[in-house]
């Protein structure tokens, strides 16, 4: 077991059994039988405490023979972990990393949780088009997260905003330098944030969207400030994330909301038991926990906030509580994960060399369109800032491109945070051509005299 690992903690009521038995004195405990400790349940996991401290709790106490020993690791980590001889000794992974699982089920990491006995009963398989669980029933969902935008109403407000309702509301350029953009190669769940908007509304509409909201955008690095926290501060109006990212704030009465957007996507968290697992009954047993009624009811819990995977759960949690599956049940959930997954790194990397690597210059050009256009020129000077617009808006690499299977396993390293340490050939052709265009794009915003 690593230094990140948690040793033996004992719930409450066993600590004062110890404390009681010491107070007794040494004789009573060497005339008592000893018992066996019972085999823990090791559960890798990156929630954070606040999830796992309250599921532990009651799973303890709805199963008073089994405990569990928590091993944290975030999903860069997992991998090599679970890959250990004997996957670490490990005998659940839950977390949110839909890449980690469907990656280690290629690789025969888990067993099948139907030949366990779980039962899937009530569970839906989807969200709208986006799958939350392996249809061979080797990983399922145990709660969810939805993209979207976290707001402070009062800096909308002032800037003569309406609360965005989707992505395309976050192009207008009253918003620029007013929203706060993760970074796509260096922040674990933004790709799938990028995806999201590539499949709404096509390659070609969703690079040029990105390009515009980039325009617009403070970026967020992996390890600075958290993007809630830009938003409550009143430092930008509108900030991109998960709702779970957020909760904190709203629950803590920051001016902070977060929305949907009608062209959704979220991003579950899910479990499995591994091949090797020590104690597979105590596997199973907390993974029907986490999916029964009792645990997904605690996801609820306000310094918690997630979002059950059950639907039934819904009717007993607090008024306006966020149902996304009502809001796929109005079509706005089109995103299919299972498309997106293959080039996440590759969309990444794109998004890298198109926005954020000359991403002051960008947002430069994009402000003199804006400008531009609001004068309304006509003729020779209208041509030149359309054409100083498409420029900007095309994509680097067609969607063919991106479609090819050797390209897309040069970058498959390139998410969940991980770091390039050096350019690929083909980014060096990426970089060059957006050079081209963006001086395409001030030569003719110079002739347009913007």
């Amino acid at each position: 077991m690593s230094a990140r690992s948690i040793p033996l903690v004992f719930p409450c009521a066993t600590r004062r059994r110890l404390l009681h038995g010491l107070a007794a004195g040494a004789c009573a405990v060497l005339a008592a039988p000893l018992r066996a400790a019972p085999q823990p349940v090791v559960v890798l996991t990156s929630y954070p405490d606040e999830v796992v401290s309250r599921i532990e709790a009651a799973f303890e106490k709805a199963h008073p023979g089994q405990r569990l020993q928590v091993v944290w690791r975030m999903p860069h980590d997992a991998l090599p972990y679970l890959r250990q001889p004997g996957q670490g000794g490990v005998d659940v992974y839950w977390t949110a990393s839909p890449r980690n699982f469907a990656t280690l089920k290629a690789e025969g990491a888990w067993r099948s949780l139907d030949g366990l006995g779980v039962d899937r009963h009530g569970l839906p398989p989807v969200l709208g088009n986006t799958p939350l669980s392996d249809p061979d029933g080797q990983y399922l969902a145990t709660e969810m997260a939805g993209y979207g935008f976290a707001v402070n109403p009062g800096v909308l407000a002032r800037r003569g905003v309406p609360l965005p309702g989707d992505w395309e509301d976050l192009a207008d350029p009253r918003l620029a330098g007013a929203l706060a953009l993760p970074i796509p190669a260096r922040v674990g769940f933004a790709p799938v944030m990028v995806e999201i908007v590539l499949q709404a509304y096509g390659w070609e509409r969703g690079w040029a969207l990105w390009s515009e909201i980039a325009g617009n955008a403070v970026l967020i690095d992996r390890g600075s400030t958290f993007v809630a926290d830009e938003v409550a501060a009143g430092r930008v109006a509108v900030g991109l994330s998960i709702d779970f990212f957020v909760a904190a704030a709203v629950a803590n009465g920051a001016p902070v909301r977060f929305l949907y957007p009608r062209h959704g996507g979220v991003n579950p968290g899910q479990v499995a038991v591994t091949a090797g697992a020590p104690n597979p009954a105590g596997a199973k047993a907390f993974v029907e926990f986490v999916l029964s009624p009792a645990g997904q009811a605690i996801l609820a819990d306000p310094d918690i906030r997630k979002l059950p995977v059950r639907p039934a759960v819904y009717a007993s949690l607090p008024a306006g509580y966020p149902n996304l599956f009502e809001l796929a049940a109005a079509g706005g959930y089109g995103f299919d994960g299972r498309l997106a997954q293959p080039r996440l790194g590759l969309t990444a990397a794109l998004f890298q060399q198109q926005l954020v690597a000359p991403h002051a210059e960008v947002g430069a050009l994009w402000r003199r369109v804006h400008a531009a256009e609001a004068r309304q020129p006509a003729g020779a000077a209208a041509q030149a800032v359309a054409e100083a617009r498409r420029a900007l808006a095309a994509p680097l690499a067609s969607e063919a491109e991106a479609a090819d299977e050797a390209l897309r396993r040069r970058f498959r390293s390139r998410v969940e945070g991980a770091d390039a340490t050096a350019l690929e050939d083909v980014e060096e052709q990426w970089r060059r051509r957006a050079v081209a265009r963006r001086a395409e794009a001030a030569r003719l915003l110079a002739e347009a005299g913007a």
